[in-house]
């Protein structure tokens, strides 16, 4: 091993930066020269590569997104898009290739591994959404931008006696939605993994003014079928009144912005430096992850054939805590 690269693929998470920097300077702590992808996979088809030194990640640890670059590559998921890539990282003399992201961006990496060539993954999504690590890169801070939100507008709430709907990213996965909720305090918690009937909120929203409550507080994962947008709809359609005034507000791509929380950098560093340490042993075909509170590795091939499960029994918690 002697020449790697890194890259950041699909959604930009906080927390990445602190990775690229840690495969660079560890990458050059053992002898190895190091190079940079530009805009993810389009990057590579693109020959977009250009040496990466311990300066040029110099003060990036509290930067959100990534310097680096990321994009979506429709091309990437081609044969000839593949071949265009991995032709790129052989005119450089490329021994290994990490790649931090998500989904996606780890199915990419496999397909490159299945072409035999080196590469490793890192987990980094704020949807929380890969099997192989049960925190991923950018969740924490995704998570707590979603919460100051919340605490924010609980106030605005209780001035007007609101019910607000805030919705908040995640993709099919209620993590975020699940963990802002319970930490937020709200009435209740749409999630894609549990049905719930609109009517059930409504209902439970009539309930709560009725018992003389300030507020009430929804939050929706974007990708519950009844989202806040959808939810909106049918109480306007159904519900003449709830009681409270009702309020939507969608977080959106608010959540990928800000500085890394002090968790995102620590953990991109961790999985950053263990990627090298895998690297420089010649393990590659794997992803790097957290599980049970240490960093593992787990086959590529396992990430993609499989799906990460959330556990929805604490949704009972959080119905007991808001009576």
């Amino acid at each position: 091993m002697k020449r790697i690269a890194v890259l950041t693929s699909g959604g930009d998470a906080s927390g990445m930066n602190s990775a690229i920097r840690a495969v660079v300077r560890t990458g050059l702590d053992k002898g190895w020269a190091v190079f940079g992808v530009h805009h993810g996979y389009a990057g590579l088809i693109d020959d977009n590569v250009a040496a990466l030194g311990a300066r040029d990640v110099g003060g990036i640890v509290q930067q959100g997104g990534t310097i680096l670059g990321s994009s979506r590559c429709p091309e990437f998921k081609t044969e000839e898009g593949r071949s265009k890539a991995l032709r790129t990282l052989r005119q450089h003399d490329i021994d290994a290739l990490v790649v931090i992201g998500g989904n996606g961006s780890q199915a990419g990496a496999y397909e490159l591994s299945k072409m035999d060539y080196p590469v490793i993954g890192v987990a980094s999504t704020i949807d929380n959404d890969i099997h192989g690590s049960e925190m991923t890169i950018g969740v924490d801070t995704a998570l707590n931008i979603a919460l100051e939100a919340i605490d924010r507008l609980k106030i605005t709430a209780s001035s007007h006696q609101r019910a607000f709907v805030v919705e908040v990213m995640g993709r099919d996965c209620g993590y975020l939605a699940l963990m802002a909720g319970i930490a937020g305090g709200a009435e209740f918690i749409i999630i894609p993994e549990i049905d719930t009937s609109p009517e059930t909120v409504a209902n439970r929203l009539r309930a709560d003014y009725q018992k003389g409550k300030a507020h009430a507080l929804v939050v929706v994962a974007e990708g519950a079928y009844y989202n806040a947008q959808r939810l909106q709809n049918y109480f306007k359609e159904h519900h003449g009144r709830l009681g409270f005034e009702l309020r939507i507000t969608t977080l959106g791509h608010v959540q990928r912005g800000g500085a890394p929380s002090a968790f995102d950098r620590l953990l991109g560093t961790r999985m950053g430096a263990a990627a090298t340490e895998h690297l420089a042993r010649a393990e590659h075909g794997i992803m790097v992850g957290l599980v049970n509170g240490n960093l593992a590795a787990t086959s590529l091939a396992d990430v993609v054939a499989n799906k990460k499960h959330l556990d929805t029994s604490l949704l009972e918690l959080a119905r007991a805590l808001n009576k």
